[in-house]
């Protein structure tokens, strides 16, 4: 039972990073096309997500710890496989932090430059990777007896995992451009609305045909179903959208990425790391810890999570206003959801917003 809880548990982790780190790997990848060539207006582009984007990333460490934590074999073995491709990403994480920190604190153009272009990659590159990285593990790797991964590296570019690392790279992107228009005003807005029109095409055909192929592949009824909703949520974030209804859009393709990755979790139950060709693969029952860990992590985590996600939800309500171009601000509106919109309230972290002044993209007061 406490194997069931923590696999679906670890599942909610998962869906929730892709959700709230989703825009924000959108916002990066879409800078220079939203942002355009006016410094003030990338600086409101970048406010957008300066107060949440390094709390958004505690779900990631979130959730691999309590992969390691709960299913130790599982954490090893993804690790023993993945170890250069995971390598990759924690590098463009890494470059992506010190981009979005330095960003603001640097003298020059070219210096700015720089940093923007470690943005758009930082962004870039983890969301194509761990499109590649699950649909990997949905698909199945290559093991020994001993659950060591022997899938190489260019192994794991192969045709369905490359279609699940472009289907998040355009959710994602899709999902910021609607971030966007929610959170900004002015040009930058405009611009938004414009990207998410043109990714309102080929994202849910590309997300169509990646769970179609997910389901052909591992998946019964349930994962169908499911797979079945986030196709339905994103096209109901393109009408809502177009109908000027940002907040709804908005919704919409968060509930698509999450149940994108509940898809993933359906697909593979009773299965974490199911093995391709003659070894045996890693369930729920052979991966996890004692009864003893199970029960200790179950009780620290019904104390410590609802205290998170108060907090969390607390930081987003704080900051929940539009960024605008030094005008003043601007109401959410009765579409808008209650969650994130653009900041008001404490400063959003250094190099992220535009100095106070007219024009500047100041951040609504």
């Amino acid at each position: 039972m406490l194997r069931d809880f923590w696999f679906v548990l670890i599942g909610v982790l998962w869906a929730g990073f892709f959700v709230l780190e989703g825009f924000d790997f959108g916002v990066g990848m879409l800078l220079p096309v939203v942002g355009g060539r006016a410094e003030a207006d990338r600086r409101d582009v970048l406010a957008t997500i300066g107060p949440v984007w390094d709390g958004n990333e505690v779900w990631l460490l979130t959730a691999g710890g309590a992969m390691f934590a709960a299913f130790p074999e599982w954490y090893a073995s993804l690790f023993s496989g993945l170890y250069l491709a995971l390598f990759v990403l924690l590098l463009a994480l890494i470059v992506r932090g010190v981009s979005l920190e330095y960003r603001g604190k640097v003298a020059t153009a070219a210096a700015r430059a720089w940093c923007d272009r470690g943005i758009v990659a930082g962004g870039a590159l983890p969301a194509l990777l761990f499109g590649v990285a699950f649909a990997n593990v949905v698909r199945g790797l290559a093991m020994t007896s001993d659950h060591r991964v022997t899938t190489g590296f260019f192994g794991l570019l192969n045709p369905y995992a490359l279609l699940g690392g472009v289907t998040t790279v355009l959710l994602f992107s899709l999902h910021g451009a609607v971030f966007l228009a929610l959170k900004t005003g002015g040009p930058p807005r405009a611009r938004a609305r414009a990207a998410a029109r043109t990714l309102a095409v080929p994202t849910p055909l590309a997300l169509a045909g990646f769970l179609a192929w997910t389901i052909e592949l591992r998946g019964g009824e349930s994962a169908a179903a499911v797979a079945a909703a986030s196709v339905a949520a994103l096209l109901a974030a393109v009408v809502t959208f177009r109908a000027g209804r940002d907040g709804w859009a908005f919704l919409g393709t968060a509930a698509a990425t999450g149940l994108l990755v509940a898809t993933w979790f359906t697909a593979l139950f009773p299965d974490v790391l199911p093995a391709r060709g003659e070894g045996a693969g890693l369930t729920v029952e052979s991966a996890s810890s004692s009864h003893y860990t199970l029960t200790v992590m179950t009780v620290v985590a019904l104390v410590v999570t609802p205290v998170v996600l108060a907090y969390q939800a607390w930081s987003y309500w704080v900051f929940r206003r539009r960024i605008l171009g030094g005008g003043p601000p601007v109401p959410a509106g009765p579409e808008a959801p209650a969650g994130p919109e653009a900041p008001a309230g404490p400063e959003a972290p250094a190099g992220l917003e535009a100095p106070a002044g007219p024009g500047t993209g100041a951040r609504a007061q």
